[in-house]
């Protein structure tokens, strides 16, 4: 089957297979969240982005293998809302943005900074820091040495323009100044945009619309 990377709660997962890493998509609770589980298939190590909503559905896609890890994209409470239950079960590993930390209820084993390597088996993500959602939003690359990058990027870019910034103008400057300096001017336009909520896209796709978001601020 063709990933799409379209998933409804309630439906079904869809699963993006690469030579190296398997990623696995579903939705989540009533904000429509969307959370990853990566799977190394060189060791069969996993790690969780986004334990957002639904603990049983989450546990469910996890299996009896576990994960190793979850990282946590920012500290909005729809994206850790069954995240103490997941670690109760799985005894994961936490990483969040060092900035963002203090405002997820679960403690975070690994504080997170611009430029740090997670990983999963022998897969690696560096992790993008982009201010103006939260302080400590995170991003998480993958540079897939078969093909093209896949990112991650949680609530700060998704298809049509960057994330909520809640009508603060300094946010926005902040947050498009961040997603075009360590995104878009650093990847191609191949890389797959995974965001934490909806459809997937592609930079490709979005990069001719980079002018209209400046000029409309949000």
């Amino acid at each position: 089957m063709t990933y799409s990377g379209e998933v409804r709660v309630g439906g079904p997962a869809d699963v993006h297979e690469l030579k190296d890493l398997m990623i696995t998509k579903i939705a989540v609770g009533p904000m429509d969240n969307n959370a990853y589980l990566l799977r190394c298939r060189a060791t069969d190590e996993q790690l969780l982005i986004d334990a957002a909503n639904d603990a049983h559905t989450l546990l469910g896609m996890i299996g009896d293998d576990g994960i190793a890890s979850v990282v946590t994209t920012h500290r909005h409470a729809d994206h850790w809302q069954a995240l103490s239950e997941v670690v109760a079960v799985t005894g994961a590993r936490t990483y969040a943005g060092r900035e963002d930390a203090e405002g997820i209820p679960v403690p975070t084993d690994v504080l997170v900074d611009d430029g740090d390597v997670i990983r999963v088996g022998q897969v690696q993500l560096t992790a993008r820091h982009l201010v103006g959602h939260t302080p400590g939003s995170i991003a998480l690359v993958y540079d897939d040495p078969h093909g093209h990058p896949h990112v991650f990027t949680g609530d700060c870019l998704f298809p049509g323009g960057v994330g909520n910034t809640f009508k603060d103008p300094q946010a926005f400057d902040r947050l498009i100044h961040d997603v075009e300096t360590k995104i878009f001017d650093v990847l191609p336009d191949e890389t797959w945009v995974y965001p934490g909520h909806g459809n997937d896209t592609t930079l490709g796709t979005e990069r001719p619309h980079l002018p209209e978001w400046h000029a409309r601020g949000w």
